[in-house]
């Protein structure tokens, strides 16, 4: 990693532990302070990068917090596995469908449960297939927002 992408992705860190931030523009207005001039899109790559997650704080509001701090953590070599197995994420009533490239399922499902996500409250892996059933239907919801932003996919259906 180059020093002024360390430097940044350190300062991106810095911003959203210490400030609200709720949007990538806001982000790029944060690191403009600090002498930053850079793109959402840079920024967009650098919280993907990071692990960073947007998670809810209330009163429909929303904040980006990087996955340690969200208690949704999981180890890189996890994420890799992941990120590489995962072909698409959906969900329907209170389950999140997790289609995986064949036989990965099992390897995906344990980086699943690394995560330690809350929303969870049980899955079952197959071959190419992770059924994760949660609380409610917002639960599956909010969980499909988190897997798809950090996965490498994006969903067909809205979020």
């Amino acid at each position: 990693m180059n020093p002024s992408k360390n430097l940044r992705q350190s300062r991106i860190l810095q911003i959203i532990k210490q400030n609200n931030i709720e949007t990538q523009e806001e982000l790029v207005t944060a690191l403009k302070n600090f002498n930053m001039d850079v793109t959402q899109a840079t920024v967009s790559r650098d919280i993907k990068e990071l692990g960073i997650l947007k998670v809810a704080t209330g009163h429909g509001k929303q904040k980006y917090v990087p996955m340690s701090q969200s208690g949704e953590g999981a180890s890189g070599r996890f994420m890799t596995i992941f990120n590489e197995a995962v072909i698409s994420i959906e969900s329907t009533y209170s389950f999140v469908i997790i289609k995986t490239l064949p036989g990965m399922a099992q390897a995906a499902a344990a980086s699943l449960d690394s995560m330690h996500l809350e929303q969870i409250i049980g899955s079952i892996a197959g071959d190419d297939t992770i059924f994760a059933a949660t609380r409610s239907e917002q639960d599956a919801i909010h969980l499909k927002a988190i897997l798809l932003s950090i996965s490498n996919i994006h969903s067909n259906q809205d979020i």
